[in-house]
């Protein structure tokens, strides 16, 4: 075959050659990676629901339904349940107030409306600062402990608010961020007033996806 002369034109074809071709290899990969990605994305929901409600027998994300928080925002409430029964349920929430943006959670209530557990999905906050929130709010140790809590008492707060729960040690704004959004929660799961996804609940199905991975940051700054 003959070697084509180096002219513009003849340049401009083999780069359109190149990329029609690395265009094809990426579609066909994502294609490829995409069921599995879904998979691990419903899987880590999942184990994130079985984290913070009690054993259940159904499948919650099936059940999902939305609620609106105190301050009008849309959360996603997966109701557990056992026997057909109602045993509690997962919310996701979130806040903007972090010390470096936002927080996600996934607050787990029983069906009293006690704060059950939680799993901290994402975040950006200082390693080894409010990074310690994922175990700080469920330690047995002074007021650190917010599991077993009813919220129906009263938002959860720091004490340097005038709450009755201690923040991370220099991390204050990333505690009042973390209880902020287990706050929104409550907000979102108390206003269904129904625990099957009515009243004024909007059902959403499985098309539900959550990040799960941490991110971190650095910082010079001080949290207070």
């Amino acid at each position: 075959m003959a070697k084509l002369k180096s002219t513009l034109p003849n340049m401009l074809l083999s780069l359109t050659i190149i990329c029609a071709g690395a265009g094809a290899i990426l579609a066909g990969v994502n294609d490829f990676t995409k069921a599995p990605i879904a998979a691990s994305k419903a899987a880590a929901l999942e184990n994130a629901i079985k984290e913070v409600t009690p054993p259940f027998d159904n499948n919650p994300t099936q059940e999902a339904y939305k609620a609106v928080s105190a301050d009008g925002d849309s959360l996603l409430i997966y109701p557990a349940k056992k026997g057909g029964e109602l045993i509690g349920v997962a919310v996701e929430s979130s806040t903007q107030k972090g010390f470096s943006g936002e927080i996600k959670v996934i607050v787990g209530f029983d069906v009293e409306g006690k704060l059950f557990n939680y799993s901290v999905l994402q975040h950006a906050e200082t390693p080894g600062l409010g990074s310690k929130m994922q175990e700080w709010f469920r330690t047995d140790k002074n007021k650190q402990n917010v599991l077993g809590r009813s919220l129906a008492d009263g938002n959860l707060t720091v004490s340097k608010d005038g709450g009755d729960v201690d923040a991370i040690t220099a991390a204050t704004i990333s505690s009042r961020a973390f209880l902020d959004a287990v706050n929104r929660a409550y907000s979102a799961y108390a206003g269904t007033q129904k625990w099957d996804g009515e009243s004024g609940a909007t059902s959403v199905g499985t098309d539900t996806e959550t990040t799960s991975q941490t991110v971190t940051e650095k910082e010079g700054d001080k949290h207070e």
